[in-house]
């Protein structure tokens, strides 16, 4: 473990974080909204800090080894947070830094929880960049250098394995470089054919149409507009366009790779059909959204239109952590709101922009608790676990199993310091599930009509490591607090 050479890579991060922030500086001197300085002070001294690290910093040539890159995808995410809360610190748009921190980490692990009270009178840059924050996140920074610096050899293997999120049976290890190259293709191709499919429309202009789309592919949330995706609800075509695309988001990306690398029409149909995830996946949208459609109807007086085009979208926005909001859905039902809370636990699927536990693990927990009930009775029974025809390997269930186990005590405890600074159980509980699970809007104080600006500073804060972590899986991050990591070699 050197610490030397993680210092001189965050010095390549900063000078990707100055090429990002380069993008809404030039929109505010397009728009001349006069919030240029909030973001020229930041290129400046990131980009002079990046060179200085990057090209002078003395420090020998070798590839990453597998604590550093852990080391370093942490580092950057939160590098990246700091930087990023500048523009909102210096154009005066937020009151604290502590706010503008939570703004950029939930911006850039694509959660979607704000602390503005009032959004649509901010600077158009200010915006941009908000909604920019999340798209760029929503890949990942590093698969995002990775995926431009070929010279980071065998070591971006270790950066790539650590920021991408999921356990993935189909986990893209060979010529990793060019694996981030191609799915930063598939993302910015989907993301173009988005926007060309809402620009279409007389009512949606390019900047509303921009703003969405960097929203809906990194399932993120961040909207320009107080009402979130409510200012469309009266445009079913909009609505029923982005519940695709956020479902579409919401997929193992590998998917799409080998769908795209086929041969044949019959393998690319397979790829998708005999993966046990996506079924599940797909199941889980349909049956909830038919639940809370007949819900709604029943419950809530709702005519049935009406219904399923908000219950298909809310559960397409919770199921895959987008966050978006079409209506108050905290007003609906309980069993409605029960089956939201479900879906914002289990998440999407793995190497997906989505967060949360991960509809594969969700598949193994259950498979293994089959397992465990059966040999209780049975003891000479031989189960191997199977997802899709294919052994599991035990290492891989026991990871899974861990890591459900920490995602389970990290709720809980966030639950408990949140509940301690004098929040209600189910703003408590809502908000730190909607913030590990990378979703954004929760329930009671923290709806999808309310914000978290009312929080004290103390639980933005541990709601802001709340996302890291969801966002990085657990162990990238929590490896780093245990002194066994810091031991040289």
């Amino acid at each position: 473990m050197s610490i030397r050479i993680v210092v001189k890579y965050l010095g390549l991060v900063l000078l990707v974080l100055t090429g990002i922030l380069a993008c809404p500086l030039l929109a505010s001197f397009w728009y001349g909204d006069g919030a240029y300085l909030g973001f020229l002070v930041p290129c400046l001294c990131s980009g002079a800090a990046g060179y200085l690290l990057w090209w002078v910093y003395p420090v020998e040539r070798r590839n990453l080894t597998r604590r550093e890159g852990l080391a370093l995808v942490t580092c950057t995410w939160i590098l990246g947070s700091l930087v990023g809360a500048v523009p909102y610190s210096l154009t005066g748009t937020l009151p604290t830094y502590v706010d503008s921190f939570f703004e950029a980490m939930s911006g850039l692990t694509t959660t979607g929880a704000t602390v503005f009270t009032s959004i649509g009178d901010q600077p158009p840059s200010i915006l941009l960049w908000r909604n920019f924050s999340q798209w760029i996140g929503g890949m990942g920074i590093i698969t995002f250098f990775v995926a431009l610096f070929p010279m980071l050899g065998v070591g971006a293997a270790r950066l790539f394995e650590a920021e991408m999120p999921g356990p993935q049976p189909e986990r893209l290890r060979a010529r990793v470089v060019n694996t981030a190259r191609w799915l930063w293709i598939l993302y910015i191709g989907a993301s173009l054919v988005e926007l060309v499919l809402l620009v279409v429309l007389p009512e949606i202009t390019l900047f509303d149409a921009a703003n969405i789309v960097f929203a809906t592919m990194p399932t993120g949330g961040f909207l320009h507009l107080s009402e979130s995706m409510g200012a469309y609800a009266h445009l079913p075509y909009v609505t029923t366009v982005v519940t695709f695309f956020m479902l579409a988001a919401g997929v193992n990306f590998s998917l799409y790779y080998y769908f795209i690398r086929s041969k044949s029409a019959q393998w690319q149909l397979d790829t998708f059909l005999k993966n046990p995830e996506f079924r599940l996946y797909v199941g889980m949208f349909m049956a909830a959204s038919a639940f809370v459609t007949w819900n709604l109807v029943r419950s809530a007086g709702m005519e049935l239109g009406p219904a399923l085009q908000h219950a298909t979208f809310q559960v397409a926005s919770i199921q895959t952590t987008t966050g978006f909001a079409t209506t108050d859905f905290d007003l609906w039902p309980s069993m409605s709101k029960g089956v939201l809370l479900i879906l914002m636990l289990v998440g999407a699927s793995a190497g997906s922009t989505g967060g949360a536990l991960k509809v594969v693990r969700l598949l193994v927990v259950v498979k293994h608790s089959i397992r465990q009930i059966v040999t209780s009775f049975s003891p000479r029974t031989v189960m191997p676990l199977k997802l899709g025809g294919e052994p599991v390997p035990e290492p891989m269930v026991s990871s899974i199993l861990g890591m459900a186990g920490l995602y389970a005590l990290t709720v809980i405890i966030g639950f408990g310091i949140m509940a301690a600074l004098g929040l209600d159980a189910i703003t408590a509980f809502s908000s730190v599930a909607a913030t590990v699970g990378n979703v954004g809007p929760g329930f009671a104080a923290v709806g999808p009509v309310h914000d978290y600006a009312f929080i004290p500073a103390i639980g933005k804060i541990v709601l802001s490591a709340c996302m890291l972590v969801g966002r990085l899986e657990f162990v990238t991050v929590l490896a780093l607090l245990t002194p066994a990591f810091w031991q040289w070699r």
